[in-house]
Order: C-alpha cells, then structure tokens, then sequence
C-alpha cells in the first residue's frame, strides 16, 4: 500500500495548547498497488490463458486445413470426371482407338469437340506412364506409340493412378463406354457415357 508524505504545522495557541494541522500523514491515498505475489500469480493464470487460446486456435487450424484439403480433392476428381465426360461424350463417332492394352491400363486415343485448351475437334490421348495418368491434346492424330519427342500439343496429369480402364460396349446400336479410374490416394471414377452422334 502507498502513503502520502504529509507535513504538519504545530501552532502555539494563546491558550498555550497546541494545536495541529494536516495531522492524518499516514492517512492511505485511497489508491492501491499490487504486490509481487499477487503480479506474480496474474501472470501465472495469464500464461494458462494464453496457453489453452493458443491450442484451440492451432486445432482450429488443423480443422480448417483437413476440411480445405477434403474439399480440393473434392473438386479435382469432379472436375476430372467431368472432363473424362465430355471428351468421351462429344467424342466423333467410331473415332477412339487403342494404342495399347494390359490388365490394368489402357491407352486410348480419339477426337473429339469438347477441348480443355480451346482447339478445335482436338485429339485426345489418355495415357499411364510410370503411373501418372496423362491427358494430351493436339490437333494432329497420335498413331504411334512411344510418342516422339517433337510432340505439339497439351499435357495434363491427372494424378497418380493404379488403374485406367475403358471398356467398350459390345452393341453395335449405339457407341457407349465404361470408365474405370482407381487414384492412389483411394479416390474413383466409374463412369458409364455413351457417344452422342450428330443426329442427337
């Protein structure tokens, strides 16, 4: 606690009695100060506070972040899927081929008037090489494989993948395709789209 410095006057009356002013010097200021314990335990609580805002805002954090992550996967297999979609179903008519075949990847070349990087009825080869599936767009037919290296176009990965599956229908009515993709990270297309002719 703190105290006023106070000064008295001692006054010799007629009366021969003496008299006082200002007498209360150690009188409180009405004005009180913390003591180091009590500093003390303030910054101890302080620093509990501190420490429980700091781990809610760290798992909020990490929440956020899980959340944001599952959304992008989200719209990157929607957007392959979609894509995957619209190149096969604006495909031209008995345009896609095989270039290659095994168990589990396929590559497969075709046109197409659907284009992700705005040429006209591209060609569009879908590929799996050291287990990347590939998208490549140009405007001239791929016929052999490996392909050379002055190849012009586009390439696009679309991830790691463990399977890449196109299986096409055997009714000669109507031209349609099955699509089996298996992502390394557990995620799956399995589309099923038919070939919309010119007269649909």
């Amino acid at each position: 606690m703190s105290y006023r410095r106070c000064t008295a006057s001692l006054i010799l009356s007629s009366s021969k009695h003496f008299s006082v002013k200002n007498i209360p010097c150690a009188q409180a200021s009405g004005k009180k100060a913390f003591t180091l314990v009590e500093l003390l335990i303030s910054i101890i609580i302080l620093s509990f506070l501190m420490t429980a805002l700091y781990k809610s805002y760290a798992s909020l954090n990490a929440s956020n972040s899980i959340y944001k992550n599952k959304s992008d996967d989200i719209k990157s297999i929607e957007l392959k899927r979609k894509t995957i979609y619209l190149d096969l179903s604006l495909a031209i008519p008995k345009s896609l081929i095989y270039l290659d075949r095994d168990t589990k990847k396929d590559i497969i070349s075709f046109q197409t008037i659907n284009s992700v990087h705005k040429r006209f009825n591209p060609y569009i080869t879908y590929i799996v090489k050291d287990s990347i599936l590939y998208r490549l767009e140009s405007l001239t037919k791929i016929k052999i494989f490996p392909f050379n290296s002055d190849f012009n176009g586009n390439v696009d990965n679309l991830g790691e993948v463990d399977e890449f599956k196109i299986y096409k229908s055997k009714s000669k009515s109507d031209e349609s395709y099955l699509v089996n993709i298996v992502f390394k990270n557990n995620a799956k297309i399995l589309l099923k789209v038919k070939v919309l002719s010119q007269k649909d």
